[in-house]
């Protein structure tokens, strides 16, 4: 009984130290805290509901541009065709219109991989057509919808809670064992009563009690300063988190595994994070890779987590219905949990 209470109070001791190690590192508490709410601020007012902008677009002949300035959504100049040209290529207009040769119909140029050119050409083409005298043979009304929910900073939030369980517990066990390992004090671990799962164990109870507050404060502020729901249970939200940071925790623990120098570790971490940054759907929707990748992207585990996060909060889903994303954390979890401890070096 005694004996087991000591390990108890080892585990706790080295909890406690993991804590303060994080507290008294003012870098960890800005990448780990401050970091996310200021990420959400700004693309938060960079992405916010507003009109829709106004394309710039330049008109070769008087008749043209007094057409195209019926559209509200273009802002027509007037000038002639070498300088409207050399306007396109600078970028200071997102298309051209000009007479086609012989006067007949209407030239339109811009560039189609510019999303303002597309954009441009289509109200271009429907102010001709209407100051032609073309009518909408059905009527058509708008009836635009900005509730919560639809908006960019609500899909980015819950990317935005991913990124940072990922960040904090693959960076946080990553340079913490390897920069004990490196001041040779793991040995010194090893040759002391102490279990080694109670160590290895003292960093997944800290992340546990970290979690909390780097989950909730990028969901409260997202809730206090932009609306974002959580229409989902609370509890959930707490499961699928705990279970993400599990998965990420394991996913540290083997990538700091053997490694000996910080520069070593951080070259892999980066090496792993970096393309699950850009694929799992954190700042814009996965969907937009080619779909022979999806298969790949799907078992990435922040994709599970983002998506299992999204999912809760803006639509409300149980995990009755996220099955393919827990199974995929929990896999994870498992994977690299037993891979780290059958490679796991103690010297």
């Amino acid at each position: 009984m005694a004996n087991g209470a000591w390990r108890w109070r080892a585990l706790g001791q080295l909890t406690l130290l993991r804590f303060r190690e994080f507290i008294r590192e003012p870098e960890a508490l800005f990448w780990g805290l401050a970091f996310p709410v200021l990420l959400a601020t700004g693309l938060g007012i960079a992405f916010r509901n507003q009109p829709a902008a106004s394309v710039h677009v330049a008109a070769v002949t008087p008749e043209l541009a007094a057409a195209l300035r019926q559209n509200h959504q273009l802002v027509v100049d007037q000038m002639s065709s070498d300088a409207a040209l050399a306007a396109l290529r600078a970028g200071t207009v997102a298309l051209v219109a000009e007479p086609a040769t012989g006067g007949e119909g209407v030239v339109y140029r811009y560039d189609d991989t510019n999303p303002d050119g597309r954009t441009a050409r289509m109200l271009v083409d429907r102010a001709v057509q209407r100051a032609a005298g073309r009518r909408d043979p059905v009527a058509a009304a708008d009836d635009v919808s900005r509730a919560p929910g639809a908006r960019y900073i609500d899909f980015l939030i819950p990317g935005l809670v991913g990124m940072g369980i990922m960040g904090n517990a693959i960076w946080g066990l990553g340079f913490s064992i390897v920069d004990t390992r490196r001041r040779k004090l793991m040995k010194r671990i090893v040759a002391t009563p102490m279990p080694r799962w109670t160590y290895l164990s003292s960093f997944l109870l800290w992340r546990m009690l970290l979690l909390g507050v780097e989950v909730g404060v990028p969901v409260i502020f997202g809730a206090v300063a932009f609306g974002v729901p959580v229409r989902g249970s609370i509890v959930q939200l707490a499961i699928i988190c705990i279970l993400g940071s599990l998965a990420m925790s394991a996913l540290g623990l083997l990538i700091a595994s053997r490694a000996r120098t910080i520069e070593g570790v951080s070259g892999v971490m980066n090496l792993i994070m970096m393309p699950m940054w850009i694929l799992s759907g954190v700042f814009f929707s996965s969907q937009r890779f080619p779909d022979a990748v999806q298969p790949i992207i799907r078992i990435l585990p922040l994709t599970a987590l983002v998506d299992a996060v999204r999912a809760n909060m803006l639509q409300a889903t149980s995990l009755a219905h996220l099955g393919p994303q827990l199974a995929a954390l929990v896999g994870c979890l498992v994977i690299c949990f037993s891979a780290a401890m059958a490679m796991f070096r103690w010297r």
